[in-house]
């Protein structure tokens, strides 16, 4: 890749991270609003990409989500195949490449979904649903109902790399930031981390709900895994906390959108 295309990357990708920000930022804010009464609701990354075609400028705004969402995509691939953050080819490393070229087709589906509002393909339905149909796919398939309970495994074992990563702080060697920066920015992106882990680990524990059940309905998106913070005992605080928590992660994207190391250039 040449330096000019290697700055086309960097751009894209710091767009794509900010893009990030505004979807868990969105998420966020009306988890908060409905934690104190203010009439907001629950929403996952769909739900957030849908509340923006009714603002001002909304299909301007859906152009840049969706030109975002496809630069963070492709960053992640690039981080995957190529190595570009040097997490190396032993089983760790692997691992990690996996879960990011994971995260690439997930976004691409986001990318996908933005791109079908702006020239009106259909909404394709909401994030569960769509989790419902191709698990039910996968349980009439031979060891589909494994496949579906390692999903679940491996979804919640992404939610403990986020509480891992937050509390050991492994996001810093990441972020080019002097010591004073990094000394307000950390509270607020482990917090972030660790709200996102939780959301994570209940969207995997669906999973294996339905893997053990043999039913695509327990799969659930992250506006359910919210209710079931909700319905737990002192719910309202936990709620509040994790609603909190991801508008901290949003502010964490925002903060890799400025600060992140990103060479395209491996």
């Amino acid at each position: 890749m040449n330096r000019n295309h290697s700055d086309k990357m960097e751009l894209l990708a710091r767009i794509g991270y900010a893009t990030r920000g505004v979807i868990y930022l969105i998420i966020g804010v009306l988890a908060v609003d409905a934690a104190f009464g203010g009439g907001g609701k629950t929403t996952g990354a769909r739900g957030a990409i849908l509340t923006i075609t009714d603002e001002a400028y909304g299909q301007v705004l859906l152009w840049i989500m969706a030109i975002g969402l496809v630069g963070y995509a492709l960053w992640r691939l690039i981080q995957s195949f190529m190595d570009a953050d040097h997490h190396g080819s032993d089983a760790k490393g692997i691992v990690i490449r996996i879960a990011m070229f994971v995260s690439a087709l997930a976004h691409l589906a986001l990318a996908y979904f933005t791109w079908g509002l702006i020239f009106g393909w259909g909404t394709g339905g909401g994030g569960s649903s769509n989790k419902q149909q191709w698990t039910a796919q996968l349980l009439q398939e031979s060891y589909g109902r494994w496949i579906v309970g390692l999903i679940g495994v491996a979804v919640i074992g992404a939610g403990v790399a986020q509480w891992i990563k937050a509390g050991m702080g492994k996001y810093k060697k990441r972020l080019a930031m002097d010591r004073q920066k990094m000394k307000w920015a950390a509270p607020i992106c482990s917090f972030g981390l660790i709200a996102r882990g939780v959301v994570f680990a209940i969207i995997g524990v669906f999973f294996i709900v339905a893997a053990y059940q043999v039913s695509a309905g327990a799969v659930k998106s992250m506006q359910e895994a919210l209710f079931v913070v909700q319905r737990q005992p002192y719910g309202g605080y936990l709620f509040a906390t994790v609603a909190f928590g991801l508008v901290a992660f949003a502010i964490y994207c925002f903060i890799q959108a400025r600060y992140r190391t990103i060479n395209p250039q491996v």
